[in-house]
């Protein structure tokens, strides 16, 4: 996707060159003048920005969320992901090759990538009713094994047909030994249908629980494979 212009976020501001000896008074004060007019000038132009739109994932409900009879006995803690600074914000972010990124100005996520993605991957092992409970992992919640990763990709990608890029990596650490007992890794790419923004969420919603689904059944085949004491 080429977005226009003025909805990119710019990437470098050019300053004025300061003059490297002294001028006159009268001059300083010219110059000095027509720099607070500017100033004036762009933050009243702030004002006049269109409202943001704002994009959320599908988060599962957990209505299903009942333990089945042949539930492993074990507590899955769910922790948080780690990424950069990009994916931690609600900027919608492009690629424009393979080392240059952007972000949309007036497009943005109701939450931050990493949140949205932890709250849905929560869920979803609740909703399957596999194990004796799934929680958030906080510093005094009790637990068998936990569960962390890292956010590489979630972004749209340039190109014909326009594409979005999710990659992702977890893993699952036994808390009795402190041994990591579990990884999985998930990168694909989503075509969009269309070139507008709610196109681009849609495909990297669906991305999204593509990979929580696959995660989702490497872990039931990990306990099935690794039977609980």
């Amino acid at each position: 996707m080429i977005p226009r212009r003025d909805d990119r976020e710019p990437r470098n501001l050019e300053t004025l060159p300061m003059p490297s000896e002294p001028q006159s008074s009268g001059l300083t004060r010219t110059r000095l003048f027509a720099a607070i007019l500017m100033i004036v000038g762009l933050l009243s132009g702030c004002g006049s920005a269109r409202p943001a739109k704002y994009y959320q994932l599908t988060v599962p409900t957990e209505a299903g969320a009942v333990e089945k009879p042949d539930a492993v006995p074990v507590s899955l803690l769910v922790g948080g992901l780690m990424t950069t600074h990009l994916y931690r914000e609600d900027r919608i972010v492009y690629g424009n090759g393979p080392e240059q990124l952007g972000t949309y100005e007036y497009q943005r996520w109701a939450e931050p990538p990493t949140e949205m993605i932890q709250e849905i991957l929560l869920r979803q092992l609740r909703a399957t009713g596999h194990y004796r409970a799934v929680h958030v992992r906080r510093s005094n919640m009790p637990g068998d094994f936990a569960i962390r990763g890292r956010l590489y990709d979630f972004k749209e990608l340039d190109g014909s047909p326009i594409s979005t890029r999710v990659t992702l990596e977890l893993e699952m650490r036994d808390l009795k030994t402190g041994a990591t007992v579990w990884n999985h890794y998930y990168t694909y790419d989503e075509p969009a249908s269309g070139k507008d923004v709610p196109a681009v969420v849609e495909a990297l919603d669906k991305n999204v629980q593509r990979a929580v689904k696959e995660i989702v059944e490497s872990l039931d085949q990990y306990f099935a494979s690794h039977p609980a004491k």
